[in-house]
C-alpha cells in the first residue's frame, strides 16, 4: 500500500526531450528535485513521459515518489555532494574549443534531438560537450544562457535547466559508443550559486567509475572566473545488446 504526507502533481513540457520520446534526463530528475528540500538525489526508473500528468508523492521523511498510474518513474531524496571537486577548471576558451569536437556535431544520433545537447536544437541549451584539451577522459562545454529560456526575474535560470546542464557533460568520453549508448540511470545535484543569462559558465565532467555497464561520473559548472556553481553525481547505464 503507498502512504503519502502529501500528493503533488508534476508535468514535463514535450520541449523537454532528450531521446526523441522521452524527457531529457536531467531536466526531469531537476523538476522531481523541486519537491526536495536542498541538495537532493534522483534516481530514473523508466524514461520519463512527456506532457503527461505524473503523481508526487512526498513522505515524512523528505523522500518522494514519482507514478504514471502504477509505474514508478522517479525516487528522489536529500543528498550531501561534498566529495565533488572538479579536478580541473576549464577556461572559457578551452569550453568553447572542446565543443567544436562534439561526437555527433557531423551525424545523426538518438541524441541529435536532445534539448540539452543536441546539435540540431535550436531553441536549447546548446551544451554541445565534447573532450576536453589535454584531458581526453574529461568533457567541457560552453552555456550562455538566454532569455528564451525559463528565468526568474532576477535572470537566473530555472533549476531544472540548471540540472540539465549538469547532465550531459557528464556523459564522459569512455562510455561513448553510437552502437551501445548509455542512459541516465540518476543524478544528484546540488545548486551553489544562481547561474545567470547572458554570463558564459563552463561544464565540465569526468569519470569516477566503471562496473560492467555500470558508469559513474561527476560534473559541475563553473563561473568564468573559476567559482563553482553547482556539482553533480551521476549514474549511467550501457543499453544491453
Amino acid at each position: 500500500m503507498r502512504t503519502a504526507l502529501s500528493t503533488d502533481e508534476l508535468v514535463i513540457p514535450g520541449r523537454y526531450n532528450g531521446p526523441p520520446q522521452s524527457a531529457n534526463g536531467g531536466i526531469a530528475c531537476g523538476i522531481v528535485a523541486r519537491f526536495v528540500d536542498g541538495p537532493a538525489e534522483v534516481s530514473l526508473r523508466t524514461p520519463p513521459p512527456l506532457d503527461t500528468p505524473l503523481e508526487v508523492d512526498r513522505a515524512a521523511d523528505g523522500a518522494v515518489a514519482v507514478l504514471h498510474g502504477d509505474t514508478l518513474v522517479a525516487r528522489a531524496r536529500p543528498a550531501r555532494l561534498d566529495d565533488i571537486v572538479p579536478p580541473v577548471r576549464p577556461t572559457v576558451a578551452q569550453a568553447r574549443e572542446a565543443m567544436r569536437n562534439h561526437p555527433w556535431l557531423d551525424e545523426r544520433h538518438f541524441r541529435s534531438d536532445c534539448f540539452v545537447c543536441g546539435p540540431s536544437r535550436r531553441d536549447g541549451l546548446g551544451v554541445h560537450f565534447g573532450p576536453l584539451p589535454g584531458w581526453p577522459k574529461l568533457t567541457a562545454a560552453l552555456l550562455v544562457a538566454d532569455a528564451t529560456l525559463p528565468h526568474g526575474p532576477d535572470g537566473a535560470l530555472g533549476p531544472e535547466l540548471v540540472w540539465a546542464a549538469l547532465d550531459c557533460p557528464s556523459y564522459t568520453p569512455e562510455i561513448w559508443d553510437a552502437q551501445r549508448p548509455s542512459l541516465l540511470a540518476g543524478l544528484a545535484a546540488e545548486l551553489i550559486e544562481p547561474v545567470r543569462l547572458g554570463e558564459p559558465v563552463v561544464a565540465v565532467g569526468w569519470p569516477l567509475e566503471t562496473e560492467g555497464r555500470k558508469h559513474r561520473s561527476a560534473s559541475a559548472l563553473l563561473g568564468a572566473d573559476g567559482r563553482l556553481l553547482a556539482r553533480a553525481r551521476a549514474l549511467w547505464i550501457r543499453l544491453a545488446p
